[in-house]
């Protein structure tokens, strides 16, 4: 029994581990590589088209990897292949400046980089749950490397210069190949294993279509935040620390929140779209706070509010989710999420708003944002409505 205990204790310590470094080497990325890309002459408009291939290709590269980890049942198998395709094409991408080039070698890039999410979640999925443990419990780690990563790189790159954001980025990435491939294997369940179905039984679920619908009005103006909010801080007058902190307060405050959620969520499929009303809602707040902003450190104080409507949202979308779908088609389940947040809303993210941004001013593409995010509001309660009816109509006397 202490050998199966501590054997149990080294699994779970493995993968907190890899959250860690995978979420804090995007973190790494995600924060700076804007700044990067203005300092070798892009403009904020080329920025925006240029990260909008990403969701672009996550279209693609979502559906395509989650089929293959549902095909091969191994996901750890994927994450390592993720990894490296990741690090070897973006190391190539720091040594590149023209314009035609960048554009598909990012391309290339956002091939392996945009599913790393969505996998790395049905992963602890598939580790945790038999076990009795809660997806929080692991997902805060994730939190915890991108805040103290992005923290930390700030002073870093302050003193060697943007320019050697590769040497910061690639020593990460070689820490997380060399996590992922430590990790144990995660089966799914064997009643689920190995069965074959009919992948469009998934878009046949109203409830999960429904859903990721209207989640993409939440999700354009979060993703148009993620692209510009650094360059925004540089144009206040922030620097490199400031970025860096902004990264840190918006991620540190997930892990309580994950750890509430863990202990406090009901998992019923009607509880989860009420808190998304009241997650919308805040979205609204915090773009209409952005859109009143006038200095780099008002900016900092009002990201915050990341904790508990970003974090809010990707915590009760992941339940939900996995709520929804069958554990066979787990991996495409949740592949097709982050399609909702991060693919088909980040196309629109990146073009119209680097528009926005350059043509309009960050204030008025702030308060467009919050218009988005109170029609997401709308629309989940209409969700909640219907679901409300379609349970009295059949006379289902049990929990949805």
């Amino acid at each position: 029994m202490a050998q199966n205990a501590a054997a149990k204790g080294q699994r779970f310590g493995a993968m907190k581990s890899f959250n860690f470094f995978v979420y804090g080497t995007i973190a790494i990325y995600s924060t700076f590589f804007p700044i990067y890309l203005q300092s070798i002459g892009v403009s904020k408009l080329e920025i925006g088209m240029l990260l909008a291939g990403g969701p672009f290709i996550a279209v693609l590269s979502n559906s395509f990897w989650g089929y293959w980890s549902d095909r091969w049942n191994n996901i750890r198998r994927v994450l390592i292949i993720l990894l490296i395709g990741n690090g070897i094409v973006m190391q190539t991408v720091f040594f590149v400046h023209s314009q035609a080039n960048l554009l598909g070698l990012m391309l290339a890039f956002f091939f392996f980089q945009s599913p790393l999410f969505s996998q790395s979640n049905s992963y602890i999925l598939d580790a945790v749950e038999p076990a009795g443990r809660r997806f929080g419990e692991f997902r805060l780690w994730g939190s915890l490397g991108w805040a103290i990563m992005a923290v930390s790189a700030g002073p870093v790159l302050a003193g060697l210069g943007i320019g050697k954001l590769w040497v910061v980025y690639g020593s990460m990435m070689l820490v997380s190949i060399a996590l992922a491939c430590n990790l144990p294997r995660a089966d799914r369940r064997q009643q689920e294993a190995g069965r074959r179905g009919n992948y469009l039984t998934i878009f046949r679920n109203k409830r999960f279509i429904a859903f990721l619908i209207i989640g993409v009005l939440i999700s354009i103006p979060n993703g148009m935040n993620n692209t510009f909010v650094s360059i925004y801080i540089s144009d206040l007058g922030g620097k490199e620390g400031l970025i860096g902190l902004s990264a840190f307060l918006t991620s540190i405050f997930e892990i309580p929140v994950f750890l509430l959620f863990d202990r406090l969520l009901p998992r019923n499929q009607r509880t989860m779209i009420a808190c998304l009303i009241v997650v919308s809602l805040l979205y609204a707040l915090r773009w209409s706070l952005m859109s009143l902003a006038t200095g780099p450190y008002e900016i900092i104080a009002i990201q915050i509010l990341h904790c508990v409507t970003f974090g809010g949202y990707y915590y009760i979308g992941t339940q939900l989710t996995s709520s929804l779908i069958p554990w066979r088609y787990k991996a495409s389940g949740q592949a097709l999420y982050a399609l909702s947040w991060g693919g088909l809303s980040g196309i629109v993210a990146g073009v119209a708003g680097g528009w926005a941004f350059q043509h309009l001013g960050a204030a008025a593409t702030y308060r467009i944002g919050a218009a988005f995010a109170l029609l997401g509001g709308a629309g989940f309660a209409a969700m909640l409505i219907w679901m409300v009816r379609v349970k009295e109509a059949s006379g289902v006397t049990r929990e949805i």
